[in-house]
């Protein structure tokens, strides 16, 4: 093998001033070929379902109606997180502070201007395609109650835990009114952890954790439909629960390698089958291959993004990017517990897979913060570490 097809040669030199040479040397590409890897999959599992996806619609007569669709909302997801990944930390909590105030405008007006979908007003229709604001409003408010939080402990008169939790209680009062419970649990369950790494008392957390208790026991309580997908979960034969019946059943067949491309049956009867049950879908045509392939990716992002987290020396840096990665784990674990049958339903797309314009451009988002926030800059690192020191030059 000659030497021409065994070198690497970089696509910008190190000495390049321009600001993509030196975001390409300083952005994390492992972490950003993984989230390319799950959108580039997400495609692939679109063409696969489309064509039956369609047939809940008698409208549509293209049998990958979705699968361009989802082409259009990958690009432009993959446009999001390129464009937000060049941001500095400042130019992250600029945007994600304008983006929280534009979500919590929308999801105040819902009532008015929202399509109830399923007995929900989530959803407003700009034409061809549908925004839902909360989908925005996830990470934009967790790089900003981190940014609160580390204000709030510079010392200097500023109520950041107030602000933090006041923005908090805010997003939530709107979520319920909706209702959406699966965000609001997926929210407080962020919003706790990056309160509880900002490096607060033990108490507060333990205090927190009481409260959420009660919030559970109320929103039981209060939301009837709530209360059916419980006892869907703990007694299925005594519900309907044909959705999530084939959910499992089309992964036990899919067995190791699956059915094959096109091959599976589970698609044609599950109304959500390209958006919540998707892992379903890639379990019976692919298999448990494909299956761990996916779930590695996630725990991959999880993991290395958490580690590079604590080691940043700026609290707000570190608390932002830790609770961006941590975001897009329990968004993932909840979404294929509930294909597995182990938690009850919450309606949450699977990130970078599931089709939807606004799930695909808000995780783009998420993950664009969380590259900007982990770049290497100088003293961006802790002394010592292997991510403080500039690597070695590579020479073409």
């Amino acid at each position: 093998m000659t030497e021409a097809a065994t070198s690497y040669v970089p696509p910008f030199s190190r000495n390049d001033p321009s600001p993509i040479a030196k975001w390409f040397w300083t952005v994390d590409r492992a972490l950003l070929g993984a989230a390319l890897a799950l959108i580039g999959l997400g495609v692939a599992l679109s063409f696969a379902s489309s064509p039956a996806a369609i047939l809940a619609d008698e409208s549509l007569t293209d049998p990958f109606h979705y699968s361009w669709r989802m082409l259009v909302w990958a690009a432009g997801g993959v446009g999001a997180m390129l464009v937000m990944s060049l941001l500095s930390p400042r130019g992250v909590r600029r945007i994600a502070v304008l983006a929280l105030l534009g979500a919590i405008v929308v999801m105040a007006l819902l009532p008015v201007i929202g399509d109830t979908v399923k007995g929900a007003a989530r959803w407003v229709n700009l034409g061809p395609f549908s925004l839902q604001p909360s989908e925005f409003a996830k990470p934009s408010l967790i790089v900003f109650a981190a940014w609160m939080f580390a204000e709030g402990q510079k010392g200097q008169g500023v109520p950041g835990v107030s602000i933090a939790f006041g923005a908090y209680a805010l997003c939530v009062a709107l979520l319920l009114i909706q209702p959406d419970i699966g965000q609001t649990l997926l929210i407080t369950t962020t919003f706790t952890a990056v309160f509880f790494m900002a490096g607060v008392p033990l108490r507060w957390v333990a205090v927190l954790g009481g409260l959420g208790a009660a919030g559970l026991a109320a929103i039981y309580l209060l939301f009837p439909h709530v209360q059916s997908r419980v006892a869907k979960f703990v007694s299925p034969g005594a519900e309907d629960t044909h959705q999530i019946d084939r959910a499992s059943e089309a992964i036990r067949d899919g067995g190791l390698i699956g059915r094959g491309i096109g091959e599976g049956v589970m698609k044609r009867h599950v109304p959500d089958l390209h958006t919540d049950f998707i892992y379903s879908v890639a379990a019976e045509e692919f298999g448990l291959v494909l299956s761990l392939v996916m779930i590695g990716l996630y725990a991959f992002i999880v993991v290395r993004g958490m580690r590079k987290a604590r080691l940043l020396n700026d609290p707000f840096e570190q608390t932002a990017a830790a609770g961006l990665f941590m975001l897009i784990g329990l968004q993932a674990s909840i979404n294929i517990a509930v294909n597995l049958n182990l938690i009850p339903t919450k309606g949450m797309t699977l990130p970078f897979i599931s089709y939807g314009g606004s799930s695909m451009l808000a995780m783009g988002l998420t993950m664009g913060f969380a590259l900007a926030l982990t770049r290497r800059r100088p003293g961006a690192y802790e002394p010592g570490s292997s991510l403080a020191r500039p690597r070695r030059m590579l020479m073409p």
